[in-house]
């Protein structure tokens, strides 16, 4: 997304705070990005409530299923993410975590400094691996393996990101990996083994289908296990029950008969289940 420039009169000078009070009424979209003369800066505006609904619906397909890692986690939407949001940032940051900093809070919005150059777009993991899958295994394998490091970090760090997915992690000019979108807390409603759990989930969910189309996957299992070797016994069992109770994602076509999603899903199971005995 380009960059929309304020009105002249705004400058750094002016302070953040004030640009988010006198920019947040104007605004249309729930999220824009703006140049000011100190960087680039993104504005989250508060959109509709959520309803709870899809909720329930969760909650019931996790009891009928026994995947505790389906267990629904709010996001009421509105204000409540916008405070959930500011509240996850700061915490991530202050664990050493590379996350947005928030710039200035207000109810109905946030005011984040983004994580990449000026003008220039931060590649989401999901944006390197498409590309990646393209060049062949040791191409597709390197930055998948650098997001399973990413996760490591942030559990490492006694805590879990919102979404785990290939596109909310973020390549800064650096290299280093940066988290983004936390509309949600999870800790905040499951034990933090499960919700560690679920970040490697939907982790393997966004990514398992390039390194398949890579012809990386067979590769990326052994990463893996010698990898989730390292976890609690906690996370352990849940994945290992988790991919037990998904068992019969094995019958699915690996191509595109039933779509993409499903086709991810069959590829993420390929990822997770265990090896058959030799």
């Amino acid at each position: 997304m380009n960059a929309s420039a304020p009105p002249p009169a705004w400058s750094a000078a002016c302070g953040h705070a004030r640009f988010l009070h006198a920019q947040l009424p104007l605004q249309h979209g729930n999220v824009q990005s703006y140049r000011l003369d100190d960087g680039q800066v993104w504005l989250k505006k508060a959109g509709p409530r959520h309803g709870m609904g899809r909720y329930r619906l969760l909650g019931l397909l996790a009891w009928l299923t026994r995947l505790e890692v389906l267990r629904p986690v709010p996001n009421l939407g509105g204000r409540a993410a916008i405070a959930t949001e500011a509240r996850r940032l700061r915490d991530l940051g202050a664990r050493g975590l590379r996350v947005p900093a928030v710039l200035a809070e207000e109810a109905d919005g946030l005011l984040l400094l983004h994580l990449g150059h000026a003008g220039e777009a931060t590649p989401t993991l999901d944006d390197e691996l498409r590309a990646a899958a393209a060049q062949g295994p040791a191409a597709v394998q390197a930055p998948w393996l650098q997001g399973l490091q990413a996760l490591d970090c942030v559990h490492a760090a006694g805590t879990c990101l919102s979404q785990a997915f290939a596109r909310n992690l973020v390549r800064c000019p650096d290299g280093v990996i940066g988290y983004i979108d936390f509309e949600d807390d999870p800790a905040a409603s499951l034990p933090l083994a499960l919700c560690q759990a679920r970040d490697l989930l939907c982790y393997a969910h966004s990514s398992a289908l390039y390194l398949r189309e890579g012809g990386a996957l067979d590769a990326a299992r052994a990463h893996w296990a010698a990898w989730l070797g390292q976890r609690s016994p906690a996370v352990r069992t849940v994945l290992a029950a988790s991919a037990a109770r998904l068992a019969w994602l094995r019958h699915l076509p690996a191509d595109r008969r039933l779509g993409r999603d499903l086709q991810r899903a069959r590829a993420a199971y390929d990822l997770l289940a265990p090896a058959p005995p030799a």
